[in-house]
């Protein structure tokens, strides 16, 4: 008796399809770039040292207040040299409005000049040697190997984990379980540009307290019970 056997092209076909929640989650980037086809960071810089920078003032700090610093900051230090220059004493004066500023003052100075002695001034392109310098941690390391170095990388703040549970995307009790299971989950057409894309989603739709679910683009796709719409 000859058995039925599924053809290896049929099999192949089948195996290419992307599951239901594939199909879901390519659907939800694909709206996300329909609305934003370039995203930006929000902080402003010219270089990759000023956006090391930038990021490093950014923690518990809203990026309109480090923008606010940093524009009279760059202005007078726009390099590790100039930095180390101008001085802790006066960055701290001149990031006072930001919070933690005396450690982050400290941090900027201290990674300016270990960026001088061990990387010529030149921010690294790996997260290792980002990770060494003062103040970087391994969020602030991934916003820089994404936006300066377009690595396929994922930095989750709160915007990011709120966005990731809500939508079932990426769900987990932790940052970094959800950055595993993001990288996993987003498309590979949109993980250069996933980062922000659900940062910006976060900041501006999907807000903490009360969601802006009437104007979001993803609803339909969107996993959280509580909706406002």
């Amino acid at each position: 008796m000859t058995r039925n056997k599924t053809p290896r092209a049929t099999k192949q076909s089948q195996a290419a399809q992307p599951s239901q929640t594939q199909q879901r989650h390519i659907e939800l980037f694909t709206r996300l770039r329909a609305a934003n086809p370039h995203p930006q960071t929000e902080l402003e810089y010219a270089t990759p040292y000023q956006l090391l920078v930038a990021v490093v003032l950014s923690a518990q700090a809203t990026d309109r207040s480090v923008n606010i610093a940093t524009r009279s900051l760059f202005k007078q230090a726009p390099t590790p040299a100039a930095m180390l220059a101008l001085g802790e004493e006066r960055v701290r004066e001149m990031i006072g409005n930001i919070g933690l500023f005396r450690t982050k003052a400290r941090n900027v100075i201290g990674l300016s000049q270990q960026l001088l002695e061990q990387h010529g001034g030149a921010v690294p392109n790996n997260a290792a040697a980002l990770e060494a310098l003062p103040g970087v941690g391994h969020k602030t390391a991934n916003v820089v190997l994404n936006t300066i170095f377009r690595q396929p990388v994922i930095a989750v703040d709160t915007h990011i984990f709120r966005v990731a549970n809500r939508t079932g995307l990426a769900s987990g009790k932790d940052v970094k379980a959800v950055e595993a299971k993001l990288l996993k989950s987003v498309p590979a057409e949109f993980l250069l540009d996933a980062h922000h894309w659900l940062i910006l989603h976060g900041r501006y739709i999907c807000k903490a307290r009360k969601p802006e679910c009437g104007r979001c683009p993803i609803a339909d796709l969107c996993a959280y019970p509580d909706k406002t719409l």
